[in-house]
């Protein structure tokens, strides 16, 4: 292959399917000698990509389009990677006129697997999907995990107090939608069953149900809802001796740290979307076979049928028993 290649990594959002974007990244600038690999994003993602080695420069989308044409124009890349394929990057590539490849995202099958309950997309991991739109570069998986770079020095003593410091385990309890988490009940009855501390994470879209469950289970829960960065959340689960979390993107950021996860699905499945854990050797993909599930993509503010068994229904023993097991 030739050297020097420069070449655009196009991913606009959202937060997982970025993370799962690092390794094609990686393996573009290791594979390809003297590549110069770009990446554009909107600004909101930016921190999956801050002191990534492999990126050379970071593009944010500007507010108008045509801006961000101009300057992919005065970047002369010779070929652009579009991963996200929607009608912006179509108008990037058609008036750029740089040579290009494209995720091919299976927008009908993953459609017709929705609503007719079929498995009509094969179970391969998004990453996976990516790799197939460099391997005309000559471009393979390495096999090695996603990347996520934690930004600052952080240490536990800061973070959390003592009782928590060692051999906690991280609960994730935040997600998007609603029929991507569990129930504040549930989530105390399993705390309940876990022998370890628990140190529970998220934004402050969740810290209400945090305290709630706080309340409810005392000194063996710690809340950091709220309380802590983004960055911060991230060095907590990178010490955690187990994470238990949802379809989130802290969850899937765990993923670069290698460290055991119980991924839960509620009213969406990983396989539709390839967004199973990624290369951790100790793994757990938790959900219920119902003939209503998923109900949809990407998760819903409600569940459609009211009795949301997809979450409700989630074996309790199980998760307990992963958290336990250190």
């Amino acid at each position: 292959m030739d050297k020097g290649l420069k070449i655009l990594v196009i991913r606009f959002s959202s937060m997982g399917d970025i993370i799962y974007t690092t390794p094609i990244v990686r393996c573009l600038k290791q594979q390809l000698p003297g590549a110069q690999i770009h990446f554009l994003t909107k600004p909101a993602f930016k921190y999956i990509y801050d002191n990534n080695p492999y990126v050379d420069e970071l593009h944010l989308l500007k507010g108008s389009l045509s801006d961000t044409i101009d300057e992919i124009r005065a970047g002369q890349f010779d070929y652009i990677i579009d991963l996200h394929n929607n009608l912006r990057t179509a108008l990037i590539k058609l008036k750029t006129g740089i040579k290009s490849s494209t995720y091919k995202k299976q927008t009908v099958r993953k459609w017709l697997s929705l609503k007719l309950r079929l498995k009509l997309v094969p179970p391969t991991h998004l990453v996976e999907r990516y790799m197939q739109t460099v391997s005309f570069l000559g471009v393979k998986n390495d096999g090695l995990p996603i990347d996520y770079y934690i930004k600052a020095n952080h240490t536990l003593q800061q973070l959390l107090p003592p009782s928590h410091q060692q051999n906690y385990v991280a609960f994730i309890i935040g997600a998007t939608h609603f029929t991507k988490r569990m129930p504040n009940s549930k989530i105390i009855s399993i705390c309940r069953q876990i022998n370890h501390p628990v140190v529970l994470l998220g934004g402050n879209d969740v810290k209400a149900n945090a305290d709630e469950i706080e309340a409810a289970l005392g000194p063996q829960v710690y809340n950091a809802c709220g309380k802590t960065s983004l960055d911060e959340s991230v060095f907590l689960v990178s010490k955690a001796k187990k994470v238990i979390g949802f379809d989130t993107g802290l969850t899937h950021i765990a993923e670069a740290f290698n460290v055991p996860i119980a991924s839960i699905w509620g009213g969406t499945v990983p396989e539709l979307l390839g967004v199973q854990p990624y290369q951790v050797k100790d793994a757990q993909v938790i959900g219920v076979e119902l003939p209503c599930r998923p109900c949809s993509k990407f998760g819903l503010e409600k569940c459609p049928l009211g009795h949301f068994k997809c979450m409700n229904e989630i074996p309790e023993q199980e998760v307990a028993t992963f958290a336990n097991n250190l």
